[in-house]
């Protein structure tokens, strides 16, 4: 349990700080009168993430004996959080920007390096049957992070002020700094990866016996949910919908329906083959983005759209979730931090251009276009479950147990 808790704690609070980047800075500075090139650079953060791939080759290979592996890059990691959270504290958004700015960069670089620690420890840790739970257990996390900081934080501000909300961050995210403190990760026997750099490590997935199926199904799987999310505030604000509905509606209501969907998918998935539960997971996301295009085209009026709404939260975590399950199976013990976070960075690319593109789609050909295409890409995740079949979904209980390898290092030591 204490292990399930750490976990819990860990996904949620990498997204603590983004979730206040994304939605409260950007609210903030906009307050403050900041023109809207500076609340656009706010965005541009979230592009560290898709790069975190380039470094998660040294967090695998940089180890620090019995102190633990990735524990202490979490502990780095999460103590830099709270110092850059605390630091910005100090500086006003507006008037000190620059300043500001440069911390949040800091933050999201902090965050990043933190997920590509946290990923490659649980790969490592958990067996084929509890990656399903934990990754119910990371969507949750992150939605969880992202409604705090991006919700919780913002209405402290409003009443507290701009110090004591980060202050308040801060203090979410030491709390699992002191969990990192009295949690001992196993001593891992592993055996130096022949494949030491990340262009190595790319060439060897692709070469894998259904490789590039797989990266095609990491790009595309989750493709429709991302081009619906990218213009559902929007068209909910077209439709008239005032902020405090919204966030109401999306950010707290659908947060929480999505939150208990992940948990749920990654109970049911923990011995479903990956394959049937991708199936699964697509057919469910077709239902949640058909939800939404229901009104969006004129079939449904504003109950219909309310209850789409609630219908689009419940049923997208799934395919994330699945698709985030069957991610760990396609990592080598190894280098686990880096297999998992290149799928994760190209996953994670996709969504974003997706979002990007559908806002500029939306405009050109309004929103039925963007439903209509996101159906399609729904459609395609369909068949492309249908077609895929599992080629490494058993290595991953071969891997040695942490009490198995933990008692060989201590017979080896006592021999």
């Amino acid at each position: 349990m204490p292990t399930w808790l750490l976990l819990g704690s860990l996904y949620t609070t990498q997204y603590l700080g983004l979730g206040f980047l994304v939605v409260a800075l950007v609210a903030i500075l906009r307050d403050e009168g900041a023109p809207l090139d500076q609340v656009g650079l706010v965005f541009l953060l979230g592009m560290v993430w898709p790069l975190k791939f380039l470094w998660a080759p040294f967090i695998d290979r940089v180890r620090f004996g019995r102190l633990g592996h990735y524990r202490v890059w979490l502990l780095l990691m999460q103590g830099a959080l709270v110092m850059v959270l605390f630091a910005m504290g100090y500086f006003h958004p507006a008037r000190q920007f620059e300043a500001v700015y440069l911390l949040a960069l800091l933050l999201a670089l902090f965050s990043a390096t933190q997920d590509i620690a946290v990923d490659g420890m649980a790969c490592r840790l958990l067996s084929t049957e509890a990656r399903g739970p934990a990754n119910g257990l990371q969507i949750a996390g992150g939605l969880l992070g992202n409604m705090l900081g991006g919700g919780v934080v913002l209405i402290s501000y409003s009443t507290l002020g701009w110090q004591i909300a980060l202050f308040i961050l801060a203090g979410c995210t030491m709390i699992s700094f002191v969990q990192l403190l009295f949690f001992r990760e196993p001593v891992w026997e592993v055996t130096p990866a022949s494949e030491a750099r990340l262009l190595s490590r790319i060439v060897n997935f692709w070469k894998r016996p259904g490789g590039p199926y797989w990266l095609l199904v990491v790009a595309l799987y989750c493709l429709g949910a991302s081009l619906t999310y990218g213009v559902l505030v929007s068209f909910l604000v077209d439709r008239g919908w005032d902020m405090e509905r919204i966030g109401l509606e999306v950010n707290i209501l659908g947060s929480l329906l999505a939150i208990a969907s992940a948990l749920l998918t990654g109970h049911i998935i923990r011995s479903m083959d990956r394959g049937k539960a991708l199936i699964g997971g697509a057919i469910i996301q077709f239902v949640a983005i058909a939800a939404i295009a229901l009104p969006v085209v004129g079939i449904s009026g504003e109950v219909g759209l309310t209850v789409a709404c609630s219908f689009y939260f419940l049923f997208y975590p799934p395919a994330a979730t699945i698709l985030a399950t069957a991610m760990m199976d396609h990592t080598s013990f190894e280098r686990p931090a880096t297999d998992y976070t290149f799928q994760s960075s190209l996953n994670l690319l996709f969504a974003i251009a997706s979002m990007s593109a559908a806002a500029a789609l939306a405009d050109l050909k309004g929103y039925p276009t963007v439903l209509m295409v996101a159906l399609s890409f729904a459609g395609l995740a369909i068949v492309l479950a249908f077609r895929y079949r599992p080629t490494v979904s058993q290595h991953s209980k071969v891997w040695p147990s942490p009490e198995k390898t933990n008692a060989d290092l201590n017979s080896g030591l006592t021999r």
